[in-house]
């Protein structure tokens, strides 16, 4: 489901936008808006994960294991 958003936007910000479509191949400035969008979510979801990772208790294990399990994790991640 899309819900639509209007926003306002000074001219020399429209003109911004309007060539980063351009230059970057999006269809729409709406396409260009969401992918601005995606990524500011995913940097909000790594500073939580770095925040949470700084916070735990430090394990001394890094064995073949464990760091499979993080290569794992990063693949999921990158998938989404």
């Amino acid at each position: 489901m899309m819900s639509t958003m209007n926003i306002s936007l000074p001219d020399s910000l429209k003109a911004f936008v309007d060539a980063q479509v351009d230059r970057r191949g999006f269809g729409t400035s709406s396409e260009y808006i969401r992918t601005l969008i995606r990524r500011e979510q995913e940097q909000e979801a790594l500073r939580a994960l770095l925040l949470e990772g700084a916070t735990s208790p430090i394990d001394p294990v890094a064995n073949d294991e464990f760091l499979s399990g993080l290569r794992e994790q990063v693949r999921s991640h990158r998938a989404r």
